[in-house]
């Protein structure tokens, strides 16, 4: 049977791949899209998941959400998205949202749905986090939330953080709290999914449905990184939300280690690092399962699959 999922996301180059491909397999039952502002903001996020969920002809209620952290200011990453989110591919516009704010809907389908719900957060946690803190019986009815999140090593925001930790790190720590099962997709893992020029053609040369191409033109908007670089240049960009979903429906293509992991609140500059315990220094109990390796070709191969059968 398929898994009832909601997907919690700020679309973002990546998270418009990642949101395809959730629509694209029976594997997933999308019960609702929730927005925050993240990558970019809410304004631009929003209106971006409205289109891809249109351009997949899918029937699934798109809710706004949170515009800023729990704490603090919001902060966007137009650097790798863009202004719009979408490295500037212009898809047709989306319906109108659904009524009701993200942590409202949320809490709605966890106590009204009659099987436990997984929870995919591939933005900022606000979202998620409002909902939990403001009823928190209703995690009973959470059966797992799968994070793009963290790292244990070098940040991409600070030294310290991932984007999506450092953007609300409070609503990260009471996903922590929760009790219950996390599943951590971080950047270590994410730098494993390269998108290079050889895996755009090799898209490309799948079809031409429209949620295919806005993939790949999406994807080719965001410049290779340095950081990723080999012998003369860069040598792509890390497609990191996709990982997320991907491990709900082909866990073989990962390997995972139980770890204890423990957010950074602090003021200074290590404030939204995940310390994740990979190696049992601390002697903590494990609260989450931190995927570490990924086998790429296959995470492409099913992608691409997947996109070739969506309009």
């Amino acid at each position: 049977m398929a898994i009832p999922v909601i997907i919690d996301c700020d679309p973002g180059t990546d998270d418009a791949v990642a949101l395809l491909l959730a629509l694209a397999s029976p594997e997933l039952s999308v019960l609702a899209v929730t927005v925050v502002g993240g990558n970019v903001g809410l304004r631009q996020t929003l209106p971006n998941a409205l289109a891809l969920v249109a351009l997949a002809n899918a029937a699934v209620p798109v809710h706004a959400g949170a515009d800023r952290p729990l704490l603090g200011q919001f902060t966007s990453e137009k650097r790798v998205h863009g202004a719009d989110g979408l490295g500037g591919v212009v898809l047709p516009p989306g319906g109108p949202a659904a009524p009701g704010v993200a942590a409202d809907a949320i809490r709605t389908i966890l106590r009204t749905h009659p099987e436990p719900v997984t929870l995919i957060g591939i933005g900022p946690a606000t979202n998620l986090a409002l909902a939990l803190v403001t009823e928190p019986a209703l995690a009973a009815r959470v059966s797992q939330i799968v994070l793009m999140s963290g790292a244990w090593g070098e940040g991409n925001v600070t030294p310290a953080a991932e984007f999506n930790a450092w953007s609300d790190p409070e609503a990260l720590a009471i996903l922590l709290a929760s009790g219950r099962p996390l599943v951590f997709a971080t950047l270590d893992l994410t730098a494993q999914a390269l998108v290079t020029p050889a895996r755009l053609a090799a898209w490309r040369a799948l079809g031409n449905g429209r949620c295919l191409l806005a993939a790949c033109d999406i994807q080719a908007s965001v410049a290779p990184l340095p950081r990723f670089g080999g012998q003369g240049g860069a040598l792509g960009t890390p497609l990191h939300d996709p990982c997320a979903v991907a491990w709900l429906i082909r866990p073989d293509l990962f390997t995972a280690r139980a770890c204890s992991v423990r957010m950074d609140l602090g003021p200074g500059p290590g404030r939204g690092r995940t310390v994740i315990d990979r190696w049992d220094r601390t002697g903590d109990p494990p609260n989450a399962t931190v995927l570490e390796t990924l086998d790429a070709n296959g995470f492409f191969a099913l992608l691409g699959h997947r996109l070739a059968h969506l309009p």
